[in-house]
C-alpha cells in the first residue's frame, strides 16, 4: 500500500522521536544521538562505526570526522551513506539512506568552536585511523599541539569538517508482539514524500 503524504514529513516524525529519546533518563539511554554509520570501502564492502549526531534539520542528518580518516576517505570516494538510530528504550529503529555531501567551512568552524578544548587538541592531534607505532605517540601529539595553542584559541583544522546526509529513504520501525513490528517506509519523491506500511 503505497499513500502520499504531504502533510507528515518524515523529519517532523523522526525530531518528535528523537525529542523523546532526548527526555529519557542518561542512565537508560546515555547517547540519544547515537547512530550507525554505513559507508562503502574502497574494496566495495560495507564499512560500519557508531557516531554522533550533530544535526538535523529540513537539509539532512550531519556528523563531524576526520576527512582524512577511513570514513572521511570512503565519503569523499563513495559520497552516500545509510544511518540508523536504535532506542531500544523506545521499541524503535529510525534507517536513513541517501547521498552525502560534505557541509560548508564556516557551519563547520562554527561548531568546532562548540566543542570541549581537549575534543579541540584531540582532532590535531590524531592521525585518525593510521597505526600508532609508539605507546607515546599520542600523548606525544597532544602536547605538541597544547603547546601550540597555548594561550590562543584552537582553530579547526583543514583536515576536519562535517558531512550531510540527504535522506532519499527513511523507514520508522516499532516493535510489536510477536515479531510483527510496524515498519512505514518514507521514499522522496522530489519535495515531497510518499510512505509504503511494510511487512515485518
Amino acid at each position: 500500500m503505497t499513500t502520499p503524504y504531504p502533510v507528515q514529513n518524515p523529519l517532523s516524525r523522526f525530531n518528535r522521536l528523537y525529542a523523546e529519546a532526548q527526555r529519557l533518563d542518561r542512565a537508560i539511554l546515555p547517547e540519544p544521538h547515537a547512530m550507525s554509520l554505513a559507508t562503502v570501502g574502497m574494496s566495495g564492502n560495507p564499512s560500519l562505526r557508531i557516531v554522533l549526531m550533530k544535526g538535523v534539520d529540513e537539509r539532512g542528518f550531519v556528523f563531524y570526522t576526520n576527512l582524512e580518516g577511513r570514513k572521511g576517505r570512503e565519503l569523499r570516494t563513495r559520497p552516500a551513506a545509510a544511518i540508523c538510530f536504535h532506542w531500544a528504550a523506545l521499541e524503535v529503529q529510525v534507517r536513513a539512506e541517501g547521498p552525502v555531501t560534505q557541509v560548508a567551512d564556516r557551519e563547520a568552524d562554527e561548531y568546532f568552536a562548540t566543542r570541549p578544548r581537549e575534543a579541540q587538541i584531540g582532532a590535531w592531534a590524531s592521525i585518525q585511523s593510521q597505526p600508532i607505532e609508539q605507546a607515546s605517540d599520542l600523548t606525544d601529539r597532544i602536547a605538541e599541539f597544547e603547546r601550540k595553542f597555548e594561550g590562543a584559541v584552537v582553530a579547526r583544522p583543514p583536515f576536519w569538517s562535517g558531512f550531510r546526509l540527504r535522506a532519499d529513504r527513511i523507514e520508522f520501525w516499532r516493535n510489536r508482539p510477536g515479531r510483527l513490528h510496524e515498519r512505514h517506509l518514507y521514499t522522496r519523491s522530489g519535495d515531497s514524500w510518499t510512505m509504503e506500511t511494510l511487512y515485518p
